[in-house]
Formats: C-alpha cells, sequence, structure tokens
C-alpha cells in the first residue's frame, strides 16, 4: 500500500512532486489549510451579497470584462465558461502529467487567495486518488491567462461532463464519478474562473521534461565514462584541480563523478604509461564542462519550476482579511517558459555530446577499435546505420530547442497581448528526451561493445556493473541482427533510470533539491 502524502500548500517538496509523477502516491490535504480556504470563499460570497462589480465573479471574462452579470447567472456564468473554453486539440496527456496538474492545482487552490469552496478542493482530491484522470488535449494553450483550454478540460471531469480515463480505459466522466461514489460539482462564483486560471499545465508539462532530463543526464554521464575506457581514454581531464580553478559548480560536481565511475579500471591501468597520444578528443576531455553546464542548467530549472509549483496563479485573487480583490497577471507563465526552454538546452546538448561519442566509437582511426565496433566488418556493418539514427535525432533536437519564450501572438482582441508559449516550451521536452534517450541508448551498446573488445580487461568496478545491467538485456553484437530491439531495451533502460541505478547515490546530491 502506498503511503498517504500530506500537502502542505505553498510548501510541497520537488521530492513529493516526484513521487506524484512516478507513483501516483494517494494524497491529503493538511486539516490547517481549510481556514485560508474557507475564508477566501466567505470573501467572494460576501462580494456578491452587496452587489459590488468584481471581474470574474459578477463580470465577463477578458474582453468582456465591462459586462456585469446578474446574480441568477452566475452559476450559469461559471458553466458557459468552461464549456466554451474547453477547446484542445492534439493527443491526450500521460496519466503523469494529468497527476500533476491536479496536484499543483489543488495546492495552489488550498492556499486560500483564489475564492473557492473547500467541497470543490475536496472532489478534486477524491477524483486524483480514485485513479481518475481528466482527458486533457495537450494543444491549445499560449501559456498565459492561465492554461485556459488544457485546465477547462481538466474542470470538465469535476463537472462530470466530457472523458476522463481510468486504468488506461477511456469512460464518461459522470459514470467514471458515479462508480467511485463522487458527487459532481456545480460551480459557484469565481470558481469557474480559479481552477482555468493558472500556470499548472506549462508547469507539469516542464517539470515532467525536467524529470527526463535528469534520468538522460545521469545515464549520459555513465555511459560517457565508459565511453573513455572503450575508447582507452585519459582520466586526467577529470583531475579535481582542473576544476577547482574555474569555479563552475556542475562542472566540478561532473568531474568528481567521472572519477567515480573510472577508478579502479583495468583498462586505464594498461595504457597509463608509453600512450602517444597526447589529448583525447573534446567529446571525451571536456564532459564535466559540458554535462557540468547542463547540470547547473537543471538545477536552476528545478528551482523556478519549485516556485511555480507552489505558487498561486489564478486572477483575481482574494485577500480575506480586507474583503478585497484584485486582478493581476501571475497567470504569465514567462518563469515557466525560460525554465523549459533552458531545460530544451540542456537536453539537446547531451544528446548532441552523445551522438559525438558514437561517431568517435565507431571510426578505428580514432578509437583503436574495429571499424563500426564489428568483427568482419565490410561483411557486416555493424553500428553504421545506428550511429546515423543517433545523428538524425541530435539533429532534429538541435531544431527543436530554439526558444519558445521568444514567440507571442496576441489573443482575446489584443487584451492578451504578449503571451509566453510556455505550454509548448514544457510540451516538446518529451520528445526531445525521448530522442536524447535513443541517442544514449545507441551509445550505451556501442560503448559496451567497445569495451569487450578489450577483455581479458575489464573496466572499473563500478562500470561493470552497468554492463552487466546492459549484459542481461542485450548481448554482445558478434555479427549483424535486428538492431531496433536492442536499441529499445537500452532506452527504456535510459528512461527508467536503470543505467545509473547502481551507481545512483554518485548523482544523489547533483540537481535534486
Amino acid at each position: 500500500m502506498k503511503t498517504l502524502l500530506t500537502l502542505q500548500p505553498g510548501k510541497i517538496s520537488l521530492a513529493e512532486i516526484r513521487s506524484i509523477w512516478a507513483d501516483g502516491v494517494p494524497l491529503q490535504l493538511a486539516p490547517s489549510a481549510y481556514e485560508a480556504i474557507n475564508a477566501s470563499a466567505a470573501t467572494v460570497a460576501r462580494i456578491v451579497e452587496r452587489g459590488d462589480a468584481a471581474y470574474g465573479i459578477n463580470t465577463g471574462f477578458g474582453k468582456l470584462a465591462k459586462t456585469r452579470i446578474p446574480d441568477d447567472q452566475l452559476e450559469l456564468l461559471q458553466r458557459n465558461l468552461i464549456m466554451s473554453h474547453s477547446v484542445g486539440t492534439g493527443e491526450l496527456m500521460a496519466d503523469e502529467t494529468v497527476r500533476l496538474v491536479l496536484a499543483m492545482k489543488i495546492g495552489s487552490l488550498s492556499r486560500g487567495f483564489s475564492g473557492i469552496r473547500a467541497k470543490v478542493i475536496d472532489t478534486m482530491l477524491a477524483i486524483y486518488n480514485a485513479g481518475i484522470m481528466p482527458c486533457i488535449p495537450v494543444k491549445g494553450s499560449v501559456g498565459a491567462s492561465g492554461d485556459l483550454a488544457p485546465l477547462s478540460h481538466m474542470t470538465l471531469a469535476i463537472m462530470g461532463e466530457g472523458q476522463v480515463r481510468v486504468d488506461g480505459k477511456l469512460v464518461d466522466a459522470k459514470e467514471a464519478l458515479a462508480k467511485a461514489g463522487i458527487t459532481p460539482i456545480v460551480l459557484a462564483s469565481k470558481e469557474g474562473l480559479a481552477l482555468i486560471n493558472g500556470t499548472q499545465v506549462s508547469t507539469a508539462l516542464t517539470l515532467h521534461g525536467l524529470f527526463l532530463a535528469e534520468r538522460v543526464l545521469e545515464a549520459a554521464t555513465v555511459t560517457g565514462a565508459l565511453a573513455v575506457d572503450a575508447a582507452r581514454g585519459s582520466d586526467a581531464p577529470f583531475d579535481p584541480r582542473v576544476h577547482e580553478v574555474r569555479g563552475q559548480p556542475g562542472q566540478i560536481a561532473s568531474a568528481k563523478i567521472y572519477r567515480q565511475l573510472l577508478s579502479g579500471s583495468a583498462i586505464r591501468q594498461s595504457h597509463l604509461v608509453n600512450d602517444e597520444r597526447v589529448q583525447d578528443p573534446y567529446s571525451l576531455r571536456c564532459q564535466p564542462q559540458v554535462m557540468g553546464a547542463c547540470v547547473d542548467l537543471i538545477g536552476n530549472a528545478a528551482r523556478t519550476l519549485l516556485i511555480e509549483a507552489n505558487a498561486v496563479t489564478d486572477n483575481p485573487l482574494i485577500y480575506s482579511e480586507h474583503d478585497e480583490v484584485i486582478s493581476g497577471g501571475n497567470f504569465h507563465a514567462e518563469p515557466v517558459a525560460f525554465a523549459a526552454d533552458t531545460l530544451a538546452l540542456a537536453i539537446a546538448e547531451i544528446g548532441a555530446l552523445s551522438e559525438r561519442r558514437i561517431a568517435l566509437l565507431i571510426d578505428s582511426s580514432i578509437s583503436g577499435l574495429p571499424p563500426f565496433l564489428v568483427n568482419e566488418p565490410g561483411l557486416n556493418s555493424g553500428f553504421m546505420i545506428a550511429h546515423v539514427t543517433a545523428a538524425a535525432l541530435a539533429s532534429e533536437n538541435k531544431s527543436m530547442a530554439h526558444p519558445a519564450s521568444v514567440d507571442s501572438l496576441p489573443t482575446s482582441a489584443n487584451q492578451e497581448d504578449h503571451v509566453s508559449m510556455a505550454t509548448y516550451a514544457g510540451r516538446r521536452l518529451h520528445e526531445m528526451a525521448h530522442n536524447t534517450a535513443t541517442i544514449v541508448a545507441i551509445e550505451l551498446l556501442a560503448a559496451a561493445q567497445g569495451v569487450d573488445f578489450h577483455q581479458p580487461l575489464a573496466t572499473s568496478p563500478l562500470l561493470t556493473q552497468v554492463q552487466q545491467r546492459l549484459r542481461d538485456k542485450v548481448g554482445f553484437y558478434d555479427k549483424d541482427r535486428f538492431f531496433a530491439p536492442d536499441i529499445e531495451a537500452a532506452k527504456q533502460m535510459v528512461l527508467q533510470g536503470a543505467v545509473s541505478a547502481s551507481c545512483s547515490s554518485l548523482f544523489a546530491d547533483l540537481y535534486k533539491q
């Protein structure tokens, strides 16, 4: 049975977010949160009772904010808002990302600045814990004024409208809620707007990209170290003195990991003396500099996303102490867009460097290994076209790494005249990470192949464990065979964290918060 996670609004940790994403841990809300929730909802009720005009409570939305809505139509106003804004398109968001959306929206609304009733939040918790995942199309948000379209699709499920996914199967929301004993919500004043305003979708998509980036970075660090031994490279460039005089923290931390990974290698010991090569190519020698810079980018993105995951990002905001409503712009997802764009750079560079090491290993004039890492080259093509696949994916990532945040198209009749494009910025990270995971998988196969050619000399104890874990799934490439299943098996090792699993302690403090 999974441990129940208590959400503390505004204080959710990155480790807790990871557990929601990876494991779908059941949630409950800290009892202390309900006082602020109830006070905020009461403030909205008083505003309606007094008849004060307040945006989104008793007015239209966006350019229609000057239109006053009669009290007897306020529930219809909120329902119409959700129905008209449910215009997403594209494939459905994966369950692990939907879990993040729900959890972060619950946390944000529970801080008591959104004017939403406790029963709405409790219904969202019940839906999450029942494994009922709202069907949210991935396309249709520009990352400003909130992720309006995707969050509207989320809200449909709370209302018992549209479709949801349960155990991977599509069912009508009304049916799924009834089976779980959950009563659909009729939205009151402000509630529809509170639910769909906010950056939770773009943040969830980017957090998904962050967690995948961490896994491909760890795997690429391990495969890069294995490639050093496969190419009989030097570990001298990882000397701590080299990195201390530069001072970049990610670089210093990465160099230490490479030293630990290569420690005790018999292959390295065999060419410490009388090695005619003076310097290795950059893809081997400069790994701490490149991967360390990626570590720093990933760490910076994680800090931004953790703040955003705990933030209140809907509009307007309710300040109960003074019965005050303030319209602002916290829904603008520029911080998320920048975080996603920097993650895209890191993911692309991890793959680009890995591709260069594959190219090095298959080139016998540089690596000293058999051409294309196979016996009887000519009769066998070996890793020739596997490298072409890696090159194609690395090139694709270069195009996708173009920053999304520099683009903006005005919407809502120019009321919303600058947008972040954060939702696309986060969404593309999934495909980029899968591209890089495939490249790193090919490098893992190539580096392991190269190390096998050095037998009876062995790589380091840590890297030997990695190699054995691979060989449990994929055998030595002795002659040409159907290669795609081998690559897919290695890719899954990368995505599941299996490549670095036997040496995970080395990465424990690298970028996690």
